[in-house]
C-alpha cells in the first residue's frame, strides 16, 4: 500500500531511486573487482536504515547479463524493503526477461503511476542492439497523453538514459539521441517538476526551464564526472531519495555508503 497522506498533516510520498545494479547470474561474479550483489545489499540496508520509502524506482541496468537469475536476485534484495518497486529497462537489461521477471507480486514494469497527488511516468529509452538511448514515437505519445490527461497533478518523468549531456565525452555518446522530441512535450506541460535517470553512474543536477534534471549514482561502480574517456570515480555507491509533497514541491538528495564495499581497479578502462 502506498500512502497518500490524510487529514490536516498530509505526509510526503517517499521514493528511493535504485539504479544500475548490474547483477550477474552467478553470485560470485564481480564487475571490475566489485561484487555487485554485495554492493546492492549494502545500499538496500542503507535505504532501510535511513529513510524507509513508500516505493522504489529501479531505473535500469538491473541485470548485467539479462539473466533470470540476476533478476531473481534484484527481486529478493529490493523486495526486502516491503514496498512496491517500479522497474525501467536499461541498455544492459534484456527487456522481455525484465518484464517477465519484474511484473508481479509487488514489482511493476509499467508506464505510469498516480500516488500521493503526483503522477510518475516511466519511459523506455532503450534501443535494441545499442548502448545509447532513443525515445520511440509510441513512448513519446504515451507521455504526452498522460500529461494532457492529468494536468492537475505534478509529475516526474523517469528514464534510463540521459536526455542532456553530462559533460563526459564517452558517456554522452550514449545519451538519448532525440532529446528535443522529449523536451518539446515537457515544455507543453507546466506540471512536470523533474526528469530523472540513471545510466551515468554519478550524481548530476541541472535545471531547464524550471524543470529539475537529475541523475543518480549506481549501487556499484561510479563513473568519474567530466572524463573524456572511461574512468572510475573512487567514491562509494549510493541512491537518490525523493520526498514529494502534496503541494507539488519536492526535495531530493543523494545518500552513499561510508566506503566502497570491495576492491575496484581504478585503472580500468571499460567493461
Amino acid at each position: 500500500m502506498i500512502k497518500t497522506g490524510t487529514g490536516t498533516d498530509p505526509q510526503p510520498l517517499r521514493i528511493a531511486q535504485i539504479t544500475d545494479t548490474h547483477i550477474y547470474a552467478a553470485p560470485d561474479t564481480c564487475l571490475l573487482g566489485l561484487n555487485t550483489r554485495h554492493s546492492l545489499q549494502q545500499v538496500v540496508g542503507l535505504v532501510r536504515a535511513s529513510r524507509q520509502p513508500d516505493l522504489v524506482v529501479a531505473s535500469g541496468d538491473l541485470s548485467h547479463d539479462g539473466s533470470a537469475e540476476a533478476y531473481a536476485c534484484v527481486r529478493e534484495q529490493l523486495g526486502a524493503l516491503g514496498v512496491p518497486v517500479y522497474c525501467l529497462p536499461g541498455n544492459h537489461d534484456e527487456n522481455t526477461m525484465l518484464h517477465d521477471c519484474m511484473n508481479n507480486d509487488g514489482f511493476h514494469s509499467t508506464g505510469s503511476l498516480r500516488a500521493g497527488g503526483w503522477q510518475l511516468l516511466f519511459l523506455d529509452s532503450t534501443r535494441a542492439g545499442s548502448e545509447g538511448g532513443h525515445l520511440a514515437d509510441g513512448e513519446l505519445e504515451k507521455l504526452d497523453s498522460a500529461l494532457a490527461t492529468h494536468p492537475e497533478l505534478p509529475a516526474l518523468v523517469w528514464l534510463h538514459h540521459q536526455p542532456v549531456k553530462v559533460g563526459s565525452r564517452w558517456l554522452d555518446s550514449m545519451a538519448v539521441d532525440n532529446p528535443q522530441a522529449l523536451f518539446d512535450i515537457i515544455d507543453r506541460h507546466a506540471q512536470v517538476r523533474a526528469i530523472i535517470w540513471g545510466h551515468v553512474h554519478q550524481c548530476f543536477e541541472q535545471q531547464r526551464n524550471g524543470v529539475q534534471l537529475l541523475a543518480t549514482p549506481s549501487t556499484g561502480l561510479q563513473f568519474l564526472p567530466g572524463s573524456e574517456d572511461f574512468a572510475i570515480d573512487m567514491i562509494p555507491p549510493g541512491y537518490r531519495w525523493l520526498e514529494l509533497n502534496p503541494d507539488g514541491t519536492f526535495s531530493t538528495g543523494i545518500q552513499r555508503l561510508d566506503s566502497i564495499p570491495g576492491t575496484i581497479d581504478p585503472a580500468a578502462r571499460g567493461y
